[in-house]
C-alpha cells in the first residue's frame, strides 16, 4: 500500500512537471508549448479557446455621418459649380496678338554682316520694360480712359463670378487685368505674346490691338529719350563751338575797323612795293645829279634841284621805313608817334586769325560730331514689331468647364478625405 501510494505520489510530480511517465518511470521527451500558451507580460496566458469572439460589422451612425458629409462636401458643390458653369457662365473669347522690340543698329556700309545682325536683334533690357509696362496701371488706366475697359468687362450682369463689376476700383480693375489679359515672356527670345480675353470676339480684338498700340508708342517714347540722350552733348559742344567762332569773327572785324585796313598783308605788300620805286627813284636822282655836276658849273640852279629832289626821296623812304618798324599809325603816312608799328599791326592780325582759324576748326569738329550722333540716333532706333497680328475669335475658348469642374471636383475631394483621415486619427487614439 505505502509503495502504490508513493509511485502515484511520483506520477502526479512528473505531471506537474510537465513529463509524462511510461513504463517503469522513465522520462520522455517535453511537449512543446505553442506560443500561444505563453504567459504575457501581465501573467496571464492567453489561449484561444479563452479569446472573446469578434463582433459583426454594421452600419454605425459615424458611416452615416460620413456618407452624409461626402454628400454635402463634395457631391452637392460639384453639382452646383457644374450647373453655374454650364448656365449661368457667359462664354468668353479670347485675342492674341505677340511682337518683340527691334533696334535698327547698323554698321558701317563695310561691316555688312555685323549690321545685319544688330538690325534683327533686340534689347532685353528694352523688352524687360515692355513686360512690365504690360501690367503697370497707367497702362490699365489709359485704356480704360480710351475704350472703357469696365464696360466692356462688366457687361455680363448675370455671372457675378468670371464679370467685372461696374464700378470696379482701379485696384480690382488690375486683379481683373491679370485674370483676363495673360502675358507670356520668353526671356531668351525676347518675344512677348499676350492673349486678351472678353465676353464678345470685337471686345476682345479691340482690346489686343489697343495694348499693341499702347505698347508701341511706349517704345517710341524711349527711342525718343534716348535719341534726345545721345545728341544733347553734342549740341552744347556745337552750341559753344558757334559761340568761340562768332566772338573770334567779331573781335578780327573791330581790329579791322580800328585800324582802317581789311588784310595788313596787302598793306604790307604795298608798302614794300612803294619802297622799292622810292629807292628807284633815288638811284634815278643820284645819277642824274652826277651828271649834271659833271656838264655843269657849279652853282647851277639845276644842280640844287637836283640835291632838294634828292633829300626828299631819302626823307620819304625813311618814314616808309619808319612805318613798317614801329612809330606810325595804321597806314603809310607816319604822322603820329606812338602809334603801334605796321610790324605789330600784322602780329596782331595774324594772332587774330589764328584764333579764328582755331574756333573754326573747332565748329567744323562739333558740327560733325553732332551730325554724326543725329546718324547714330536714327540707325539705333528702336521700334516694336509685331510677328503675331491680333487675331479674332470666332468661338468662345473660355471658360474652360470640363477643367474648372474637375480641378473643384478634385479639389473639395481631398479636402473631404483629408478631414475623414484626421477623424479618424483622432478616434484610434482614443
Amino acid at each position: 500500500m505505502s509503495s502504490s501510494a508513493s509511485n502515484d505520489a511520483d506520477k502526479a510530480t512528473d505531471k506537474a512537471a510537465g513529463l509524462r511517465v511510461v513504463g517503469h518511470g522513465a522520462p520522455k521527451p517535453p511537449t512543446p508549448v505553442s506560443v500561444q500558451s505563453l504567459p504575457r507580460p501581465g501573467g496571464t496566458r492567453s489561449n484561444s479557446a479563452q479569446r472573446p469572439p469578434v463582433r459583426g460589422s454594421y452600419l454605425r451612425l459615424r458611416h452615416f455621418v460620413i456618407m452624409f458629409s461626402f454628400l454635402l462636401c463634395i457631391v452637392a458643390p460639384s453639382v452646383v459649380s457644374g450647373v453655374y458653369l454650364w448656365t449661368v457662365a457667359v462664354d468668353q473669347y479670347a485675342s492674341s496678338v505677340g511682337f518683340s522690340v527691334r533696334r535698327e543698329d547698323a554698321g558701317s556700309p563695310t561691316d555688312v554682316l555685323r549690321g545685319l545682325t544688330d538690325f534683327s536683334g533686340s534689347s532685353s533690357t528694352d523688352t524687360d520694360i515692355l513686360y512690365e509696362y504690360l501690367q503697370s496701371q497707367k497702362l490699365v488706366s489709359e485704356m480704360d480712359e480710351e475704350i472703357g475697359l469696365r464696360e466692356r468687362w462688366s457687361r455680363p450682369v448675370d455671372d457675378p463670378i468670371f464679370a467685372l463689376e461696374k464700378d470696379a476700383s482701379i485696384e480690382a480693375l488690375m486683379e481683373y487685368w491679370d485674370q483676363m489679359v495673360r502675358v507670356s515672356y520668353g526671356t531668351g527670345s525676347g518675344l512677348i505674346e499676350v492673349e486678351v480675353r472678353a465676353f464678345a470676339a470685337e471686345d476682345a480684338t479691340l482690346i489686343a490691338e489697343t495694348l499693341f498700340e499702347k505698347s508701341s508708342d511706349m517704345i517710341n517714347e524711349l527711342s525718343a529719350v534716348a535719341r534726345e540722350d545721345g545728341i544733347r552733348y553734342t549740341e552744347s559742344e556745337l552750341a559753344e563751338a558757334e559761340e568761340r567762332l562768332k566772338s573770334a569773327r567779331e573781335t578780327l572785324t573791330k581790329f579791322r575797323n580800328l585800324n582802317q585796313i581789311i588784310d595788313p598783308e596787302l598793306d604790307l605788300r604795298s608798302q614794300a612795293g612803294l619802297l622799292a620805286n622810292l629807292q628807284a627813284q633815288k638811284a634815278e636822282a643820284l645819277i642824274e645829279l652826277d651828271l649834271l655836276r659833271k656838264t655843269v658849273r657849279e652853282g647851277d640852279p639845276r644842280i640844287e634841284q637836283a640835291q632838294r629832289r634828292l633829300e626828299v626821296i631819302d626823307e620819304r623812304i625813311a618814314q616808309e621805313r619808319r612805318a613798317l618798324g614801329g612809330s606810325s599809325g595804321g597806314r603809310s603816312s607816319g604822322d603820329q608817334d606812338g602809334d603801334q608799328g605796321f610790324a605789330e599791326l600784322i602780329g596782331d592780325y595774324e594772332r587774330l586769325v589764328v584764333d579764328r582759324e582755331f574756333a573754326q576748326e573747332a565748329y567744323i569738329s562739333a558740327r560733325a560730331s553732332h551730325d554724326s550722333a543725329l546718324a547714330e540716333a536714327r540707325r539705333k532706333s528702336r521700334y516694336l514689331a509685331a510677328y503675331l497680328e491680333p487675331t479674332r475669335a470666332q468661338s468662345a475658348a473660355y471658360p474652360e468647364r470640363y477643367t474648372l469642374q474637375v480641378v473643384i471636383s478634385l479639389f473639395l475631394f481631398l479636402l473631404w478625405g483629408i478631414a475623414v483621415l484626421v477623424y479618424y486619427s483622432v478616434k484610434d487614439r482614443r
